[in-house]
């Protein structure tokens, strides 16, 4: 599986630890940046990552800031992204079982280093489960297709 990763710099030294996390699981990772903790822009990184999810270069998407927050909305103003803010184990297994989550976001700032990675196993380690779900992630579609001008 391949997955996208991407942080600002308040989100980078988490960022690098999934990252070898990921790689260390045999997860194929694009790392879209940033390189450092210097002063950034979240919504660049959120904005490839889920373009990578959109065309279909990635399968999966983690992104990390200072909450976690401005990364969820930024990415989730694009069709077909569905990205979870997620702060424990059950959220982000909820995420993908339910919500059929493509991207995961994470606080830098507010989670330590080992719950963030367990978050990120939970979270990868999750199906979709269809069924009623099913039904709810098409009404999401349609409304989508809905809110265009």
């Amino acid at each position: 599986m391949k997955i996208a990763i991407g942080s600002d710099h308040a989100g980078y030294l988490l960022k690098e630890k999934i990252k070898d996390f990921l790689l260390s699981k045999g997860y194929q990772v694009v790392d879209v940046g940033t390189n450092s903790t210097e002063s950034t822009d979240y919504p660049i990184f959120a904005r490839e990552v889920a373009l990578a999810i959109q065309r279909g270069e990635v399968q999966q998407g983690i992104l990390i800031c200072g909450t976690g927050i401005g990364m969820c909305i930024t990415a989730n103003k694009f069709k077909g992204v569905y990205a979870a803010l997620c702060t424990n184990e059950y959220m982000a297994r909820v995420s993908r079982q339910h919500n059929k989550a493509n991207i995961l976001c994470l606080g830098g700032r507010v989670l330590g280093d080992a719950l963030a990675l367990s978050i990120v196993e939970a979270w990868l380690s999750a199906d979709f489960e269809g069924g009623r779900h099913e039904r709810r992630v098409n009404l999401i579609k349609s409304m989508e297709e809905d809110s265009k001008p």
